[in-house]
């Protein structure tokens, strides 16, 4: 089997997971939806480090990063698909499916998890745009960087373990 034949099947903590985001994503486009016509004409468009909004935009910038978010999930939906382009270290045709699955697995979870944040953001941002508190206030990025950092250092863990 040539190494373009991979196919490796997602476990279902994956596919799980891929449900979670992606009803996450179609729950904050829905909120945008029925709140669109309440929204003010200018929403936040950038925090500070304090989780204060210091940049405002039209309404329709709210769409952006939701938009981001998604394009990311797609890419790397395919990324996640061929693991056998991933970059290791110490691959073997002993230990490659196992890396092959281990590296699947990483890049579902990231993808996954930037969703979430992306969309958490839509409901923060609209939240703050109707004059309320921000949601998580100065914890909003480091909790998302220590999630994305501590699943990313794991899976690199784990890496290792499974040579």
């Amino acid at each position: 089997m040539g190494e373009t034949d991979v196919k490796l099947k997602l476990p279902l903590i994956g596919k799980v997971f891929n449900g979670v985001a992606l009803l996450s994503f179609l729950s904050s486009l829905i909120y945008i939806i029925v709140k669109w016509s309440s929204l003010p004409e200018r929403v936040p468009s950038h925090y500070n480090a304090f989780g204060e909004p210091d940049a405002w935009s039209n309404k329709v910038f709210i769409l952006f990063p939701i938009s981001i978010g998604f394009m990311l999930w797609v890419g790397c939906y395919f990324i996640e698909k061929h693991p056998h382009i991933h970059n290791y270290i110490g691959l073997t045709s002993k230990n490659k499916f196992r890396l092959y699955h281990n590296s699947m697995l990483m890049i579902n979870f990231i993808k996954n998890e930037i969703l979430l944040y992306f969309s958490f953001n839509i409901w923060n941002d609209v939240h703050v745009a109707k004059g309320n508190e921000p949601l998580f206030d100065v914890w909003q990025l480091p909790i998302f960087l220590f999630v994305l950092f501590g699943t990313l250092f794991y899976f690199i863990f784990r890496s290792f373990k499974l040579r």
